[in-house]
């Protein structure tokens, strides 16, 4: 369970909001992926993957030399009403938007059995 303040304080970010966007709704995604689709450095996306981290908003595991990232599954059915609403609102966008076609685009070789190549 995250603490509301700290929570909201992470979501008021637009580069951590376009992160909790791509992974709703999603089981996990690497690092790299998250990367390709906001074009964002990797050492921003890492920095601001802390935050919601230690927000309580997302989980994270290492497998080989890169980390996945998920939504918390331990975040109560309010803070997930919250996520979806704001998930909803994003859509709205167009940078979430975009940074959406771009995930996808880059997870159709995964989606098939396939590989994203990470650098």
């Amino acid at each position: 369970m995250a603490d509301l303040p700290r929570m909201l304080k992470a979501l008021a970010d637009p580069t951590r909001l376009r992160i909790v966007h791509l992974l709703n709704g999603r089981e996990e995604l690497c690092v790299c992926e998250i990367v390709d689709a906001l074009q964002v450095p990797q050492y921003s996306v890492s920095r601001h993957l802390g935050v919601l981290k230690a927000a309580g908003l997302v989980t994270d595991w290492r497998q080989g030399r890169w980390m996945h990232y998920a939504l918390n599954p331990k975040l109560s059915d309010e803070e997930r009403g919250v996520v979806a609403a704001i998930c909803l609102r994003a859509e709205r966008e167009t940078t979430a938007r975009r940074d959406r076609r771009r995930l996808e685009k880059s997870l159709r070789p995964r989606e098939k059995g396939g590989m994203v190549q990470c650098p």
